[in-house]
């Protein structure tokens, strides 16, 4: 029987807290081997990617997934947002899913965590999720997402969270490289955990979400994954230094300003050279829309310090490219992952990867 946790704001990470994955829960499975301790950081945490080893297969049986409540939200023309939800959250805890870490690349950070059901023999493999955490492309950490991989793993999805390189001494798009690294790994060895290689989203908070839209745009993004969904995401990192120098800018925004001078190590401006200013346009996600690129689902809280005005942009050209984008605005004050303490958030999430994955 699934526990059923109800949760204000104040106490939402303290209920996430709670309901981490112990670790005498996890199983491991034949496949690609798993991660060792992380080594001493080298070079290669600078350029190099790596590559990751083992061989696929397969598990055992399938236990129920659990069913979704309903969603709220309206649509809205281009460039506008698409409906205000609020809330309070109610948080379930469902079976322990399988759990292992794996290397995906040399370096310290290029570690990724597996969540999945066992399949029965010749089971159809399952739609998968990536989740790409936050943290100013300086920090963070792929376990902060554990409850959540849980959570989808009973919708009937394969969930793998990655970590990548981190600002400043990776330089951008170290990061980007990192993602799409991981998201290669997942194809590679798509039989260990039974997941569709050609049924994959992304789901990405504040900077993971900016590189989850990188995933969803970059290149033929539509061609690379089925969909993203991004919880306020940066999408153009020169916007957010420029809001972090506005008179009364909170130290979120001042530290998002700092941040992004890390990510493409300089610092924006007139005496800024060529690789500068290529780097931060590369960086800039609305600059790499074209019409193959992913669907996407972006979500902010009205009072967020990555405003809204950060994914309506890039829904603009999206729609204006024929590609489908969404925005959300969650009522309150939250950021990126705080805002799965709405009601309505999750739900709609698991919506919006069953229309576009199942």
């Amino acid at each position: 029987m699934r526990k059923v946790l109800v949760c204000g704001a104040a106490f939402a990470a303290t209920c996430l807290a709670a309901l981490a994955v112990p670790t005498g829960a996890e199983a491991t499975a034949p496949g690609p081997s798993p991660a060792k301790p992380a080594p001493t950081v080298g070079p290669s945490e600078e350029t190099g990617t790596g590559a990751p080893s083992g061989s696929p297969e397969t598990g055992a049986t399938t236990p129920p997934a659990s069913p979704s409540a309903p969603s709220g939200g309206s649509s809205g023309g281009v460039g506008t947002t698409d409906g205000i939800v609020s809330g309070s959250a109610v948080m379930v805890t469902p079976r322990l899913p399988k759990f292992k870490t794996y290397a995906y690349g040399k370096a310290s950070r290029q570690r990724i965590d597996a969540y999945w059901r066992p399949s029965a023999p010749k089971a159809a493999p399952r739609p998968a999720v990536l989740v790409i955490h936050g943290g100013y492309w300086q920090g963070g950490d792929k376990s902060s997402w554990k409850y959540l991989a849980r959570r989808l793993t009973a919708e009937g999805y394969v969930v793998l969270a990655s970590n990548y390189r981190l600002a400043p001494k990776a330089v951008w798009p170290a990061q980007r490289n990192d993602a799409m690294s991981a998201l290669d790994f997942m194809r590679k060895h798509a039989k260990v955990w039974n997941l569709d290689p050609n049924r994959i989203a992304v789901i990405g908070s504040s900077s993971g979400g900016m590189l989850a839209t990188q995933l969803g745009t970059y290149g033929t993004g539509g061609q690379r994954v089925r969909g993203v969904i991004a919880l306020s995401p940066p999408n153009n990192p020169f916007l957010a230094y420029q809001d972090g120098a506005e008179p009364g800018a909170v130290p979120a925004k001042r530290m998002l300003r700092k941040a992004v001078v890390d990510l493409v190590r300089c610092v924006p401006g007139g005496r800024a050279g060529a690789p500068c200013w290529k780097r931060l346009d590369d960086a800039n996600t609305t600059n790499h829309v074209s019409g193959g690129d992913a669907p996407m689902l972006l979500m902010h809280a009205s009072g967020d310090f990555v405003p809204v005005t950060q994914s309506t942009g890039l829904a603009a050209a999206l729609r204006a490219a024929g590609v489908p984008a969404t925005v959300k605005v969650v009522q309150g004050e939250m950021h990126a992952s705080g805002l799965l303490e709405d009601e309505h958030t999750y739900p709609q999430i698991v919506d919006w990867l069953d229309a576009h994955m199942k």
